[in-house]
This record gives structure tokens, C-alpha cells and sequence, in this order.
């Protein structure tokens, strides 16, 4: 019984919190998300001070500055690389002529994201620039609506 308990003891030390970590893992400069990784709080095993003793430092270092990055509308699509996005739907437009769409078909949007279609759908369309808008549906899918078109293929963000 003690063995169990000092190995549940040291486990509990070791976890970090998961969407610190992927919140971490995101950040693009370096600097920056090593200061996030630092200030991520792991449970420690020593004693709680006690009121007579004095308080640590706090760090004056980079991590004391790091406000948690809040996903915004450029994340729309990479929750599995952030902490979970409130944004419900990102609108844009497809550039130019539209012909529709195939199993697998690559769709760029004019700011700049890619997203895939993921399921069998196909569909023949005639469209100029139509407008677009990716939404959130259930269980972590994301569905294309275009205007023009009563057909919403599944999709996954690429870029």
C-alpha cells in the first residue's frame, strides 16, 4: 500500500495541465514559449510554507509578463494545436471562379487558409467569388457553407 501511494504521489508531480501545454506548444518564438512552458504550475511535494516563513521571489523573467494567448479568428480550425477556440465560424471568400468540389479537394480562401474537404461529397458549382463560411459542428467536425450552394462538405483546416 505504501509503494502504491508514493507512486501515485510522484505521477501527480509529473502531469502538467494539457491545454497549458498545447497552449505552449503554439507559440511560434522561442523565447516566448519556453517563458509559457516554465510558467505552466506543476504540483510540487514540498510543504506548504508556513505563515512565519517567508514567501518565495516571485520571478522578475519573461514568464512573469506571459498573458495566456487567447485563440482568436486565425485559429479557427487548429484547435488541436491550441487551447479550445471560442470562435464558432470564420467567414471569407473563394477567389475568383469556383468550380466546386471532390473528395479530398484542397479549397483556398482569400486570407489565406486552406482547408480540405474530408468526406466523400462532390459537387458541380458556377460560382464568382462566393462567400464562405467554415462552422463548427459536432464532435470537433467543421463544415464548409458556400453561397450559391445548399451542400456544406466537411472540412479540416491545412493552413
Amino acid at each position: 500500500m505504501r509503494v502504491f501511494l508514493l507512486l501515485l504521489a510522484a505521477s501527480t508531480a509529473a502531469l502538467a495541465d494539457d491545454a497549458a501545454l498545447l497552449r505552449c506548444r503554439a507559440i511560434a518564438d522561442g523565447a516566448a514559449r519556453l517563458a509559457c512552458y516554465d510558467a505552466i504550475a506543476v504540483p510540487s511535494r514540498a510543504p506548504a510554507a508556513s505563515p512565519s516563513s517567508p514567501a518565495p521571489a516571485a520571478s522578475a523573467g519573461p514568464a512573469a509578463n506571459t498573458a495566456p494567448m487567447k485563440p482568436g479568428p486565425e485559429d479557427f480550425g487548429f484547435e488541436e494545436r491550441r487551447a479550445e477556440s471560442p470562435v464558432q465560424s470564420v467567414e471569407s471568400r473563394i477567389e475568383g471562379r469556383f468550380e466546386g468540389w471532390e473528395p479530398q479537394a484542397n479549397i483556398r480562401f482569400a486570407n489565406g487558409q486552406v482547408w480540405q474537404v474530408m468526406d466523400g461529397s462532390s459537387a458541380a458549382l458556377w460560382l464568382e467569388n462566393p462567400k464562405v463560411r467554415v462552422r463548427r459542428g459536432a464532435l470537433g467536425a467543421f463544415y464548409l457553407e458556400i453561397e450559391g450552394s445548399n451542400r456544406s462538405p466537411r472540412v479540416r483546416r491545412l493552413r
